[in-house]
């Protein structure tokens, strides 16, 4: 199987997890992904009130550098540990 299906079945099985992970685990798992998918960050930073938005945001911009691959696999593991 290929890193990219890999990656793919992660996602889906990011979708039925026995239990919702916390916030800061949450919030590795959407850097991760956005940086495999996506490369590294981009786009301006949220404003000061969105909170969320803002804590996604400097999460992804993290990882700036890492390789998608590697944020791939990283992100693969991660969802393995929460099965």
């Amino acid at each position: 199987m290929s890193l990219q299906e890999q990656f793919e079945q992660a996602q889906a099985d990011s979708k039925n997890l026995p239990e919702r992970p916390d916030n800061m685990t949450l919030l590795k798992i959407y850097a991760l992904f956005k940086q495999g998918s996506a490369g590294d960050v981009s786009g301006e930073r949220p404003g000061m009130t969105d909170f969320v938005g803002r804590a996604k945001y400097d999460a992804w911009a993290a990882l700036a550098g890492t390789s998608q691959d590697q944020a791939k696999q990283q992100y693969i593991d991660l969802i393995e540990e929460l099965k």
